[in-house]
């Protein structure tokens, strides 16, 4: 009962007056103030819990909140970088999602948020007043692991109207994350009707799927909240364990047929494009790498293959880079994207690449780490450079 009068309390945090340049995050629950967010990026977040001991958020590190006359504990960050941001709340070691928020699928578990948002003249993954594709769920049973499993599919606008048959893109979200990343978070959707209303990118229908993917018998458990559980109990999980096997047999056996059979797409790998963030980006590269006869357009947003442990083009990726020739004319765009503060790795690797005669497109979002401003300003950047 101490418990769901917390929860209920924690409510509270919609309750009373807030500085007028503080604005509520787009995230926030409908009526909620807190958190807010300044003009400078500053944020406060408040919670009501008046029996807690000790209350922190932890957005990027840990802030210790302050309480008050009445009940109310209260912090305000740092500048925080423009874009979305995962957070929780430790009550008396205790993490938690706020109750102000909408919760968010990612680092294994359903986290609270906050937007910082962009420059005022930055839209491109906002809502206009342009014609708009649709999102679906799609079921699908999988012979490879044994499962249904559920996609998220956009379709451009019209899709519904015509007859005509579109390119597809597979896009992949990233470690402790699911399918509904891409939508929900990166609002790939909103992006591609901008950039379509815009003559910028040519309509294609993106297939949003589950990294997670094991066989029978397999431990699939890929997305771990490592402080749920004592790490001593549990077996060596995430990138640690991560082959990527399972899902490109699951994808080129299940998936990729059924969109065929389901959607109005065109079939051959100069219609289709590939692309994941962070370990979905690692996915991409182990997937079309070893199936350059299925896909010709590749991309990874802060996610990539050959620069870790050095990079040889007669031997990487099983030396599929050893014939510049050869490689370029198959693969019509090699994307690397990634956040200008997340280190240099990416553009090494894109130099290698070019030294080799690999073309390569190197694309960097100034000021942003590993996070999701940085893989919708890749999306955006990647989308208009396909199937031309």
């Amino acid at each position: 009962m101490k418990m769901l009068a917390f929860l209920l309390l924690g409510c509270g945090v919609c309750w009373g007056e807030m500085v007028d340049e503080c604005r509520p995050s787009t995230l926030n629950i409908p009526g909620a103030s807190y958190p807010c967010v300044y003009p400078d990026h500053r944020a406060t977040f408040r919670l009501l819990a008046p029996d807690a001991r000790k209350v922190q958020v932890r957005v990027g590190k840990d802030f210790d909140m302050a309480k008050g006359e009445d009940g109310a504990w209260t912090v305000t960050t740092t500048p925080l970088v423009e874009g979305f941001h995962y957070y929780s709340l430790v009550v008396d070691g205790v993490t938690m999602a706020d109750p102000a928020t909408g919760t968010f699928f990612g680092s294994g578990w359903e986290n609270s948020a906050i937007e910082v948002p962009e420059a005022a003249d930055v839209d491109y993954y906002l809502p206009r007043d342009v014609p708009h594709g649709q999102v679906s769920q799609r079921w699908y049973s999988s012979r490879i692991t044994g499962k249904w499993r559920r996609c998220y599919v956009y379709t451009p606008p019209d899709y519904d109207a015509g007859k005509e048959r579109y390119p597809v893109l597979y896009l992949l979200h990233g470690w402790g994350e699911d399918q509904t990343g891409w939508h929900i978070q990166g609002h790939a959707d909103l992006i591609l009707d901008n950039l379509i209303a815009a003559k910028k990118a040519k309509p294609m229908v993106i297939v949003m799927d589950n990294l997670n993917a094991a066989k029978p018998g397999e431990d699939g458990s890929i997305f771990f909240a490592r402080w749920l559980r004592p790490q001593s109990a549990e077996p060596r999980r995430g990138l640690a364990g991560f082959t990527g096997a399972t899902f490109t047999e699951m994808m080129l056996n299940d998936l990729v047929p059924m969109v065929e059979k389901t959607y109005r797409v065109l079939p051959g790998r100069e219609n289709r494009a590939m692309a994941g963030l962070s370990m979905g980006g690692m996915q991409t590269f182990l997937t079309t790498l070893s199936n350059l006869d299925k896909f010709a357009y590749i991309g990874g947003f802060s996610g990539s293959t050959g620069g870790r442990g050095g990079f040889d083009p007669k031997t990487s990726s099983n030396g599929v880079f050893a014939n510049a020739d050869a490689f370029n004319k198959k693969v019509k765009l090699l994307f690397l994207g990634i956040g200008s503060t997340e280190g240099p790795g990416a553009k090494a690797f894109s130099d290698q690449l070019t030294q080799a005669g690999i073309r390569n497109v190197y694309f960097e979002s100034p000021g942003t780490a590993h996070e999701w401003l940085t893989w919708r300003r890749c999306l955006n950047d990647f989308a208009p450079r396909l199937f031309k």
